[in-house]
């Protein structure tokens, strides 16, 4: 469970392109004020869980707290949608402290981009050929060869999205562990994936990678044609969200292995 967090001088609200995020930001602006989200205390995000993702990479690094309602068709990372007293509300609000994963992806051309992920990092095959993707974990080789669609690397925040879709284990928060999961693995056919330490540094290595194209994916920053990929945790950053005592995102979770 995340600490109590403190009363919060400003807030501003930011939405989605959605009417019904349109139409809640109207009110609340109406209700409680328009205030610069770069100079606020905190932030308010009217939206789904994608919108959520979008605020949290926008104060990547910034520290700054973000409050999510839902005004969207997913919300797990959302609080209820209510109008009533929000100041009170985000003065009793839990905080969950997380770190994102940082991406470097290096292309066939050479070239190396850094992106940042809350979520998941994967590698999907660009093409009808399935992709053939060696795995070392802290500088040893674990998996020579793994054939698959892809793989993926997954934050407990994000355990329960694409990670969860591949099959992959829900992680409560704060198990310090990130799920390492196969995407439709072909060979080894047993092997389900892995739990590791959230300290871990891995690398993917995109075997055949000009007959075997793949792309490496950080939230929504995509990359083609990787040779090798490196993730690991960015204990750096922490970013700071908010829920609601009685949803934090430790007892949704928690909720979730039970559905």
């Amino acid at each position: 469970m995340g600490q109590r967090s403190v009363k919060f001088k400003s807030f501003a609200f930011v939405a989605s392109a959605t009417e019904e995020a349109r139409t809640a930001l109207a009110r609340l602006q109406s209700i409680y004020g328009v205030h610069d989200p770069d100079e606020a205390d905190v932030v308010v995000a009217l939206g789904g869980d994608g919108f959520m993702l979008e605020t949290l990479h926008r104060y990547l690094g910034k520290f700054k707290p973000i409050f999510g309602m839902n005004c969207g068709t997913v919300g797990f990372l959302m609080n209820r949608y209510d109008e009533t007293d929000l100041p009170a509300r985000l003065a009793a609000a839990h905080r969950e402290r997380l770190h994102p994963l940082v991406m470097n992806a290096k292309t066939v051309s050479g070239e190396t981009q850094r992106a940042h992920a809350i979520n998941d990092v994967s590698l999907l095959r660009e093409t009808r050929q399935a992709a053939k993707i060696g795995i070392r974990v802290d500088g040893v080789v674990r998996l020579p060869e793994l054939i698959c669609d892809g793989v993926l690397i997954s934050t407990p925040a994000g355990s329960t999205a694409y990670n969860l879709s591949a099959h992959g284990p829900i992680l409560p928060l704060a198990s310090d562990v990130l799920a390492l999961t196969p995407i439709s693995a072909f060979r080894p056919r047993r092997w389900r994936g892995a739990i590791l330490p959230h300290s871990a540094k891995v690398t993917f290595d995109v075997l055949e990678c000009e007959k075997r194209p793949v792309s490496a994916v950080a939230d929504s920053t995509e990359v083609r044609d990787v040779v090798e990929v490196r993730v690991q945790e960015d204990n750096k950053i922490t970013l700071h969200l908010l829920f609601d005592p009685e949803h934090n995102l430790e007892e949704r979770i928690l909720t979730e292995q039970f559905e």
